[in-house]
Formats: structure tokens, sequence, C-alpha cells
């Protein structure tokens, strides 16, 4: 029953977005009906498949030279098939009041709830083949969403993103190809054997899968399609580029560093010290990009390349600590952006200004709006007591127990990116309370907060991100177990 969970959980919004897709005419009401109610059944068999623990690896369809297809459940894709799933509801929700004067919702929803399932076919892929093969699908689906607006722009910023994904694709093949082929891993994690490869040749390949997944990641030199990808509708940049889509790209260096090549064979290695210096580069590049650009999702965007590279060099210490706290942050990180996001999202739905001069005053029309964006902005900063101070704390004691110069590296990378990130995440909450003189620009207009549909999902990962501040216990537990192979 678990295995039928799986595949049903994949190819049930595949299907049932390809059926919305396909029709010419549906009303709204029944298509916000129809969306919403494939979401909540997925996300509950998700859940019915997590709640039965982990599931040992099966194969769906096997080849020539041991290629496999298969799929199963362990502590990394228990981690993420969770994640994703209970945010997916939420945002759809939210799509509803966003996307309520779009043009062609039948593509942008279908093409948004087939995303769900290629990202759950990620979570629960069984090898390095199967991730390959569910990263390229998450790249294709995707393409439209970002392009929908179907203006210059959009149809600019679909392209960048073409480019990047589909040649960090290319990279990540090399390594998933020869890796299959050469050693005796097509089933299932863990099972890959090196007899075959020699040092260099193996680190040569694995970089290769570094750079290539890490596109995904955005890291440096690969980040410039994040920030051109803002010009998608909200919906898309918060759940697909704040979460879903970039943290693929984190979730496939896990399992590529960790479960295929393993940590004790890249240690110490010159292939583990470019991967912390592109981390910490690229953490600290971003930040300082964030600090200076001025369009409201752009900001967000950059801080996003930049908390991506926070993960990456957690997970890249190599250390159980360290992938403990990438993991987290992986976690953490993509609720308190979801909220930054959506945020942002409601104002410029609400107004129709995209930069943060226009801003000024609008909290006092937008009260509700801007005190969440503001506990988002606190939490990502790393004010304790908010979620975003529990996963930042644990990156900077798993490097410092690192104790190479690398992670001291790192480790002061990360502390000045963090007054970075406190001077461009709090501008906006500024600016919206705190006008300065003559400078309320929504004195006299009727700005106001969004619906329930809107704040219901801002509201709840505001919750959650004070919640999982607070009383972060069980999360930590279990991820304590995942770093230490206990799932």
């Amino acid at each position: 029953m678990i295995k039928a969970g799986i595949i049903i959980s994949i190819v049930f919004p595949i299907v049932s977005g390809v059926l919305l897709i396909s029709r010419r005419s549906v009303t709204e009401r029944g298509r916000r009906i129809y969306c919403e109610v494939v979401a909540c059944l997925t996300s509950a068999i998700v859940w019915w498949v997590l709640c039965h623990g982990c599931a040992d690896a099966f194969s769906l369809y096997s080849f020539t030279r041991g290629f496999r297809l298969s799929l199963g459940l362990d502590g990394p894709g228990m981690l993420f098939a969770g994640m994703v799933s209970s945010m997916w509801p939420l945002v759809t929700l939210y799509a509803f009041e966003y996307m309520e004067k779009a043009v062609h919702k039948n593509s942008f929803f279908g093409f948004y709830i087939m995303t769900y399932g290629v990202t759950l076919g990620v979570a629960f892929s069984g090898n390095l083949l199967t991730l390959y093969v569910f990263y390229e699908l998450l790249s294709l689906v995707t393409i439209p969403l970002v392009a929908h607006y179907q203006d210059r722009e959009s149809m600019y910023a679909g392209r960048v993103y073409a480019a990047y994904v589909i040649g960090g694709a290319a990279m990540a093949f090399f390594p998933t190809v020869v890796m299959t082929m050469f050693t005796r891993g097509g089933f299932i994690w863990g099972g890959y054997s090196f007899s075959a490869l020699s040092l260099n040749y193996m680190l040569i390949l694995w970089l290769f899968g570094f750079f290539g997944f890490g596109v995904k990641a955005a890291v440096v030199p690969f980040h410039a399609w994040l920030p051109e990808a803002a010009v998608a509708p909200t919906p898309v940049t918060a759940l697909l580029h704040a979460v879903a889509v970039v943290n693929t790209g984190v979730f496939a260096v896990t399992r590529l560093t960790w479960y295929v090549f393993s940590p004790q064979r890249l240690y110490g290695t010159w292939a583990q010290i470019v991967a912390l210096i592109i981390s910490s580069v690229t953490l600290l590049y971003a930040s300082a990009r964030a600090l200076r650009e001025r369009h409201f999702k752009k900001k967000l965007a950059y801080s996003t390349v930049s908390n991506l590279s926070y993960m990456l060099f957690g997970i890249m210490l190599l250390t159980p600590d360290g992938l403990e706290a990438g993991l987290l942050h992986m976690l953490f990180h993509g609720i308190i952006k979801m909220s930054l996001f959506l945020c942002a999202g409601a104002f410029i739905h609400k107004s129709g200004k995209h930069y943060l001069y226009e801003i000024d005053g609008a909290g006092r029309k937008m009260p509700l709006t801007f005190l969440f964006y503001t506990f988002g902005a606190l939490s990502l900063t790393g004010i304790p007591l908010f979620a975003g101070f529990v996963s930042k704390w644990k990156l900077l004691m798993a490097s410092a127990e690192a104790a190479t110069v690398w992670s001291y590296l790192g480790t002061a990378c990360l502390i000045i990116a963090a007054f970075f990130c406190a001077t461009y995440s709090l501008t906006a909450s500024v600016r919206a309370f705190f006008p300065m003189r003559n400078g309320d620009l929504w004195k006299d207009s009727d700005l106001k907060d969004p619906t329930w549909r809107m704040l219901f999902p801002i509201g709840l990962f505001s919750v959650l991100n004070v919640v999982l501040g607070v009383y972060p216990g069980p999360v930590l537990g279990f991820l304590d177990q995942v770093s230490r192979g206990v799932f």
C-alpha cells in the first residue's frame, strides 16, 4: 500500500494538471475547487505515506546496463516531501486571488499542479537516475510558469531560465550516466561502488554534478536566472523559485554528496574545498547584491540565492552536524521566504507597485501584511525566538566544530552576510511603517490588506516561523537521526 501511495501521489497531480490544460472552458469556481481538491488530496496521500515511515526502494522500470527507475522513501525524502506537501495547498489558495484577473488560467494552474507531482517525484526518487529524470521534468514544466505573462520581460526571463536549468541538467547528466554504467549502483541510495574509478576522476565527476544540480540552487556563476525569474507571478516565485525548484537543487546536491559519493570519500579533497569556497562566495556576494537591489521581489530573490548557499555550505562541511544544519535551514528558510514572498506579492497585487521606494507608508494601510512581513524579516536576520535564528546558529556551530581554514572562512562570510541581511530585509518594514516626513505615498489612497485567501497562508507561515523558533525540538530530533543515518 505504501508503494501504491507513493506512485499515486506523483501521478495524480500530473494527470490532473494535464486534464485541466486540455479543458477549453471551465468556470472560475469550478477551477478553484478542482485545483484545491487535487492539492489537498495529494497532500493527504503524501502524509499517509509519511506516517507509515520509511519504505525500501522498489523498481518501476529497468533497462540496459543497470539503468533503473525506482522510488522509495528515507529521511531526506520524508523531509522534502513533507515540506512541499504542507505548503502546496496553502499557496494554491493564495494563487486564486492573486491570479483572479490573469489570462490563461487553465494553463497556469495546470502546470502549477503538474509541478507538484514532479517535485514529489524528486522527493521519492530511489536512485540517482530517477532523481535526474524528475529533476529535468521539473525544469520543463516550470518554464511556462516563468513566462506565463507572455510579455517581453517574461519571455526573456523564461529563455534565461531555460538556458540555465537545461544547461545545468546537461552537466549533471555526465555523472549520472557514468555512475550508473560503471558502478553497481543502479538501484538504491548508498549502493554505489567506485572500484573502477580513480580518485581524481571520481572528484571531477562529483564536481560536474555539484555545479549541474547547483544551477537550480543558484550557485555563482549560475545564479542570474533566479532574480530574472522574479517577473513570474508571485505564487510561482514563492513556492517554486523560493522553495520547490531551488530546494530541489540543494536536495539533489545532498543526495549526490552523501548518498552516492559519500562524505568519507570527499572529505579533505580539493573538490570539497572548491565547493566550500563557491558556497561562501555565493552567500556573501548575493547578500551584497540584495543590499543594493531596489526591486521588491528581486531583492528577495537575491536573498534566496544567498540563503541557498547557507544550506550548501553546511552540507559541504561533510559532517553530520553540517548536514543537519543545512537541511534545517532548507526547511526553515522555506517557511520564512514563503511568508516574505507572499507578503511582497500581496502588496504588488493590491498596489500595482514593485519598488521599495513605493512602499513608503503602505504599512499603515496594510498593517497585517507588513506585520507578517516584519516577522519574516526578523527571522531571516537571525533574531532569537524565530526559526531563522535556530538554523543559522546551528550552521555557525557546525562550521566552528569543523575547525578547518575553509570552515572558518565560511563562518566569517556567514557573519558578514547576516549584517547585510538585517539591513536589506528590514528596509521594507521601516519604510512601510515609518515613512519620512511628506513621504507617505498612500495617505489618501484606498489601499488595504487582501482578503482571507491571501492572509490565511501568510499568517499560518508566520505562526510556524514563531512556533518553530520557540520549540524546534521535534524537528531537530528528526534531522539529527537523518544526519546520522538512522533514517
